[in-house]
């Protein structure tokens, strides 16, 4: 279900009234999935005095009772992280005898990676996730390096729940010793660097002394005949966390706090619940990864069967059941890529300190950080119309490795199995981003003919986010539209629909959609660009013909036409043949102000406007003649509109003469008659008319601007 309401055009998720209902729907669907799948959500822990953000084993308490995304929220603008530098630090003192020289580098390529994140990577959602200052940071993480850190080990403050022969290490010891490596090497500290301390196999942590949480668990004998995990030891055990040291306790964090993320070692084969679960991706969390089943006669036959073939028989199964995914395995290598579950540790322990750095900012009413509430999506999303799947690689485990294969997130050479992550702008679950801006050009147009493009058509992931101002609760913001209509004339820029913007008195105009007209005829390369609410920026170019009489040959084919508005449309009249306008087309735009027909019927309707420069001119309100007879409002018919145009007429007017550009106010007053009929209306729609031309020149170009609207009450 999730998955069908993901793949619907981002277009239709936006900030409408339709958008605001998918997003609640989105939500709920991936809150009854998340129940329906039982699995581990991280969450904000406090611990031992300790605050961090688990990510515990999937299935396990903390994930019960599923997540609440509709509530995911940083109201007060707490602080995030402004673009991020990461070291890896592998403390082993046995080098290279614990860590591999293969596990380090693959690990240390893939921090490497992260620099050079793309759009269709889960890390490009960050940038929407803002605070205080509203700044929007850069998703690429930089690789400052790493470093074998071969420290002794302290003796163990905490006793392992499985094997208590083996190192147990407190939180609170890795936090001494990562200051004291910090210190040591005089390394930066601060809110734009993460260090990611890696423990070898070998090693538990546990948050506490007292082992309440710890990165290995116990399982009774019953449970391991079973392969179950049912038990308190499991339950409460975690994959990684991340966490702050801040000595000054600074509300933002300052020079002196210490950001990082634990990264135990989880990478066996079993270790499936620190990926995906033990789901199968391709079903969308509705099936765990198990073997196909056999018919009693099957089972019988199998009984009968030599015990090679039993043996075969057993083995399919195991390979067909839960297992971890290794997208960069080697066949024959059994240990080689099982650093690939510890990317995943990783990704989301960069996802969720980027986002709640300090464990208060982004986060839903029960703790569940960024990539908690999409825990085991693994679908990518940044193709064009949201596409899911795209999950490459086998499902079923190697023979050799007893792993699959899949992977969604392709990084220089490699490819990785990575966690989706929460979108607040599409409200769903996201494995990238998408930007693709479309729109259709029109057919061949004459000149002086209104034109429209719509850039509704395109697909922007990050259309809208929160917004933060010096104080109070955050807003929204838009991604913006730029239409460059190829003949000289000023850009078309505005916001996204649903923007405050896009209402009087600002005057910008709302470009996701745009009239135009032509002065000339030619060949003109029509471009949208976008830029989503992250920076992200693309264009689109469709070629646009019009007929009609070339430019004068003294004048490029760049000459202005008026720029239009997404209220309305802009035309600029022509010069005599061969002669060059003195100036160019005044440049205009007109906007209704919010008023009820009531309202403006007894003080005149009430329009916002703006030009360049100082014109001449007059507003004219129009009214469908068809409606015009049938209220009994009479008035001159309107000239000048487009061909085919249907018959309007003018039922109110007023002049306008400016001494400089600027943007002002007027009032439109309707006769007692015609203000007495449209009263009987209750709703009526209406064309607002602005003509002027240049006042300073005794050559003028005329402009002409258009807009619909509708009052009622």
């Amino acid at each position: 279900m999730f998955a069908r309401l993901l793949s619907l055009p981002v277009a239709l998720r936006s900030e409408s009234a339709l958008g605001r209902t998918l997003a609640v729907a989105l939500a709920a669907s991936v809150a009854a999935l998340l129940l329906i799948a039982a699995s581990a959500s991280a969450v904000v822990a406090k611990l031992g005095g300790t605050s961090v953000g688990l990510q515990p084993r999937n299935g396990t308490v903390l994930g019960t009772t599923g997540a609440e995304p509709a509530t995911f929220s940083n109201e007060t603008g707490n602080v995030v992280v402004h673009g991020s530098s990461d070291y890896a630090v592998y403390w082993d003192p046995n080098n290279p005898t614990e860590f591999t020289h293969e596990w380090i580098a693959n690990l240390d390529g893939f921090f490497q990676a992260l620099g050079e994140a793309r759009l269709d990577t889960p890390f490009a959602i960050l940038p929407q996730y803002r605070d205080r200052s509203n700044a929007a940071s850069p998703f690429q993480a930089l690789f400052k390096g790493s470093y074998s850190d071969t420290v002794k080990f302290p003796a163990g403050k905490c006793t392992d729940p499985k094997n208590p022969a083996r190192l147990c290490l407190t939180d609170a010891q890795l936090r001494v010793q990562l200051q004291s490596f910090i210190a040591t090497h005089g390394l930066p500290k601060g809110m734009s660097t993460i260090y990611y301390l890696l423990t070898p196999p070998g090693v538990t942590v546990c948050l506490d002394e007292a082992a309440t949480r710890c990165s290995d668990y116990s399982l009774t004998k019953t449970e391991e005949q079973k392969e179950e995990r049912n038990s308190t030891s499991y339950k409460e055990s975690f994959c990684s966390y991340h966490g702050d040291i801040n000595p000054d306790s600074a509300a933002e964090g300052d020079a002196n706090t210490v950001l990082y993320a634990a990264i135990p070692w989880i990478g066996y084969t079993t270790a499936f619940d620190c990926q995906d679960g033990g789901f199968n991706p391709e079903k969308h969390l509705e099936t765990r990864e198990a073997p196909k089943g056999l018919s009693t006669k099957e089972k019988e036959a199998i009984e009968e069967d030599p015990p090679k073939k039993k043996e075969e028989e057993e083995e399919r199964q195991r390979l067909e059941g839960p297992h971890i995914e290794e997208p960069n395995q080697a066949s024959e290598n059994y240990t080689q890529a099982l650093t690939d579950v510890l990317v995943n540790q990783i990704s989301e322990e960069e996802m969720n300190t980027v986002t709640d750095p300090l464990l208060g900012s982004w986060q839903d009413a029960k703790g569940d950080e960024a990539t908690d509430i999409c825990r085991n999506f693994f679908a990518s999303t940044a193709g064009e119309g949201g596409s899911t799947g795209e999950i490459a690689g086998s499902v079923v485990a190697n023979s050799n490795t007893r792993a699959g294969t899949l992977s969604n997130v392709s990084l220089g050479a490699r490819r990785y199995y990575i966690n989706n992550v929460f979108s607040l702008g599409e409200g769903g679950c996201a494995g990238g981003l998408g930007l693709f801006p479309a729109f259709t050009a029109p057919n061949p147009v004459n000149v002086g003919e209104i034109i429209g493009v719509n850039g509704m058509e395109s697909e922007v992931s990050l259309i809208t986010t929160q917004a933060f101002g010096p104080t109070g609760p955050p807003t929204l913001t838009y991604a913006t539209f730029s239409w460059n209509f190829g003949d000289g004339t000023p850009e078309v820029k505005g916001f996204a629909p649903g923007a405050p913007t896009c209402e009087a008195p600002w005057l910008s105009p709302c470009a996701a959609s745009a009239f135009h007209s032509y002065q000339y005829g030619g060949k003109y390369k029509v471009t949208l660009t976008i830029t989503d609410v992250a920076g992200n920026a693309t264009s689109v170019t469709h070629e646009l013909i019009v007929n009609g009489p070339p430019p004068p040959s003294s004048e490029p084919a760049s000459t202005s036409s008026a720029a239009s508005s997404a209220q309305g449309s802009q035309s600029a009249g022509s010069s005599p043949k061969g002669v060059t306008p003195a100036v160019p087309a005044p440049v205009a735009a007109a906007a209704i102000s919010k008023q009820s027909l009531q309202k403006a019927l007894r003080k005149g309707l009430a329009v916002s406007y703006s030009v360049n420069e100082q014109v001449a001119g007059h507003f004219e309100v129009l009214l469908a003649s068809a409606v015009a007879r049938r209220l009994g409002i009479s008035g001159t018919p309107a000239v000048g509109l487009p061909a085919g145009s249907p018959a309007e007429t003018v039922i109110a007017k007023a002049i306008l003469v400016t001494t400089k550009g600027g943007h002002n106010a007027v009032h439109i007053a309707f006769s007692k008659r015609t203000a007495s009929r449209l009263a009987h209306a209750h709703k009526v729609s209406l064309m607002l008319r602005l003509i002027v031309r240049n006042a300073a020149t005794s050559n003028p170009t005329t402009t002409t601007v258009v807009s619909n609207f509708t009052l009622t009450g």
